[in-house]
């Protein structure tokens, strides 16, 4: 694991900005049904997909292999079919940024050249990637760097898989055949957190997250997934049917006023039809309990009274509030609350009731917090005025 104290690195790898022209399906992000489909249009008997859907699985999700000629267990001919017909495409490392305090930043780039981040955040016995479903937002949160940045487009179930494979293969974590196996996960953890919002890209974000938590490969269980989400009401129950991940809420506000603001999707489902959907979360229990995002925003949103009414909203929906000191960007139309008033806001909760973490910034010297997420190419800063006028400031 990273050393907490390695000053910060940046590789850079220079790639030609071009769409990637291929005949060939990529097998990253095809669900077992997909993947068994793909095989018989390819010239697999039926009698033998399942095997064969089986056999590649593990070696794409179990080994990490990316060469189908190392698939010691086909055919030789079955090998060159593959070769000839698939491919096991990832995303491209364009840069690889590494914090003061260990946390990694890697911008990628996807099919078409567009660009995205991913951030791994090791801690003390476990580690956790947070990876985008999106280029950009449609959301416009008025405290979200990311949401400067127009949508470009969904990603695909193979980009959001991909993810996960290419940082393993910059940890190393893939395991060594014929050597014992490592019980340690480097990532551990799973977070749809990154950028765009994941609800908004149900399907692939569905699959791409049957393919992590298939226990014959990448293996994640359920409850080491968690998708945050900003409130798209209608989403949110399938999201425990068809997933079952752990579920988080951007919640940010107590008033429609303030969070019509800070997360202007509350014009079209508020504070109350949210909460009304929450409350009938299928699998909503004191064993999994919903996760509140709350970012902490000086004299926006940190007063005691906001502290009361949001124990006073949340009440009777077994839950915990992440308290999320801002992480300023440039341009930024907002502070970071003192620290006194994070803690005495946390207070309340905690006397309340409710867990009430104050969330350790990790990564603000590489842009990796947070909120701070967007792609190197749409970084220009617009100045204070543009951005407080598109957030109604």
């Amino acid at each position: 694991m990273t050393d907490a104290s390695a000053p910060i690195t940046q590789d850079v790898l220079t790639i030609p900005r071009k769409d990637l022209q291929s005949d060939k399906i990529n097998l990253v992000g095809l669900t077992r049904p997909q993947l068994r489909a793909a095989l018989i249009e390819a010239g697999t008997p039926e009698k033998q997909a399942k095997m064969r859907e089986g056999q590649i699985w593990q070696w794409v999700y179990y080994w990490g292999v990316r060469d189908f000629h190392a698939m010691t267990n086909l055919a030789k001919a079955y090998r060159e079919m593959l070769e000839a017909k698939f491919e096991i495409r990832l995303p491209e490392v364009v840069t690889r940024q590494i914090s003061e305090d260990g946390t990694r930043k890697y911008l990628l780039r996807i099919q078409g050249g567009h660009e995205v981040e991913a951030v791994y955040i090791p801690e003390e016995g476990r580690g956790t990637l947070c990876v985008s479903s999106q280029v950009g937002c449609t959301l416009t949160c008025s405290f979200c760097h990311t949401g400067t940045q127009k949508l470009v487009r969904n990603l695909t179930a193979g980009e959001i898989v991909g993810q996960l494979m290419l940082v393993r293969d910059d940890l190393g974590e893939w395991p060594e055949q014929n050597s014992p196996k490592n019980e340690q996960r480097l990532v551990s953890n799973v977070v749809l957190m990154g950028m765009g919002e994941p609800l908004y890209n149900f399907d692939n974000v569905r699959d791409a997250m049957k393919v992590v938590m298939d226990g014959e490969g990448l293996s994640l269980s359920r409850r080491r997934i968690t998708l945050s989400t900003s409130g798209v009401v209608p989403e949110i129950a399938k999201t425990a049917e068809e997933i079952g991940c752990l579920l988080a809420i951007s919640f940010h506000a107590t008033t429609d006023e303030v969070r019509n603001k800070l997360v202007p999707i509350n014009k079209r489902w508020n504070i109350e039809t949210l909460l009304d959907a929450l409350r009938e979360y299928p699998r909503l229990s004191n064993s999994e309990r919903i996760t509140f995002e709350y970012v902490m925003l000086k004299d926006v949103n940190d007063t005691d009274a906001d502290a009361r009414r949001l124990v006073n909203l949340i009440k009777g929906i077994p839950a915990k509030i992440n308290l999320i000191p801002f992480n300023e960007w440039p341009g930024a139309p907002y502070q970071r609350s003192d620290w006194e008033r994070i803690e005495r806001f946390a207070d309340i909760i905690y006397k309340a009731g409710y867990a009430s973490p104050i969330r350790t910034p990790r990564g603000e010297d590489i842009m990796a917090a947070c909120g701070q997420l967007k792609s190197a190419t749409e970084r220009a800063r617009k100045s204070r005025k543009e951005i407080e006028s598109e957030a109604g400031l």
